[in-house]
């Protein structure tokens, strides 16, 4: 099957299938990084407010526009508002596109379903009450926050707007009360997490699916989770060897396949150049049926680690 390069969001607009995730960048490393990227073919960045890097983002991008390296109208760049920003998505919106240096975003999405104290604009601790559990704010709804995020299209601000982390019931709830549907669903969603009944709710509905840790968190998500990766599966390892690939490029192919956009993170050049060559093979359906079996319905991501509070309890 066929995956093509760019996905048609329901806004009218066009997505670039292979991003670049800019999350656990450290940020002396984004400027080279970003201008690796742009020369190996990447068009589509993925941010966040939380990664606290969209200044040196935006730095970089400057630079590539003023260097002839890329041009805006190119470029698919996507950040995200913060939980404690729920209640000031403009603001938060306008600071992280000053940080960024641009004057419109590509996409923007509401990064958990799910509203914290607020803590100042474009500051992202989670606020933790007494108990150490998450200060989650009870008087904000999903719905207000989406009519914000709708308000910043009509503005120019943002292209396309979408939502993060939302399961079948949020997503469900979102397009009842959307005046502006969500473009995007961006979630965790690998070959061990593989979702299929939430990716085939939204794609039914006009949603794009982003893959967060298309790899399976690999070494980042092992370091601050504990998690093991589907890149050291045998079924994994026998079909990349199989289609002359590696491991990465096999699982990032299965998730084009699926019609996903997909947002590998590396902080490796070699692994940006590598991560991006998989449009030159198609994976049989045989082996997509092989690679099916493989679901462990394992999430990675585990945010609890931090908050005190399993979100998706």
């Amino acid at each position: 099957m066929a995956a093509t390069t760019a996905l048609a969001l329901s806004s009218g607009h066009q997505m670039p299938a292979v991003g670049l995730g800019v999350w656990r960048m450290d940020s002396p490393a984004i400027r080279g990084l970003i201008h690796s990227a742009l020369r190996a073919g990447y068009r589509h960045f993925d941010c966040a407010a939380d990664y606290q890097n969209e200044a040196e983002v935006g730095d970089a991008l400057a630079e590539a526009f003023e260097t002839g390296l890329a041009k805006r109208e190119d470029l698919f760049i996507t950040t995200k508002l913060w939980n404690s920003d729920h209640g000031h998505v403009v603001e938060a919106c306008k600071d992280s596109l000053k940080k960024l240096r641009l004057d419109y975003l590509d996409l923007y999405l509401i990064h958990f379903p799910v509203a914290t104290k607020h803590t100042g604009v474009g500051t992202t601790a989670s606020a933790l009450g007494d108990d150490g559990v998450l200060d989650i704010d009870t008087t904000i709804s999903l719905e207000t926050t989406w009519h914000a995020m709708e308000d910043l299209v009509s503005m120019g601000l943002v292209r396309s707007i979408g939502i993060s982390n939302y399961d079948i019931f949020l997503t469900r709830d979102c397009l009842a009360y959307a005046k502006i549907k969500p473009a995007v669903n961006q979630i965790e969603t690998h070959p061990y997490f593989q979702r299929d009944s939430l990716v085939k709710f939204c794609q039914k509905h006009g949603i794009c699916v982003t893959a967060h840790t298309p790899l399976g968190g690999s070494t980042a998500n092992t370091e601050w989770f504990g998690s093991v990766s589907c890149l050291d599966d045998p079924v994994i390892k026998s079909l990349a060897e199989k289609y002359s690939k590696t491991p990465a490029q096999l699982v990032l192919r299965w998730g084009l396949q699926r019609n996903t956009v997909v947002i590998p993170k590396t902080s490796k050049v070699e692994r940006l150049e590598e991560n991006f060559e998989v449009f030159d093979f198609d994976i049989s359906g045989e082996d997509m049926e092989k690679i099916k079996a493989l679901d462990r319905n394992y999430r990675t991501n585990q945010p609890a680690k931090f908050w005190g509070i399993d979100l998706y309890a």
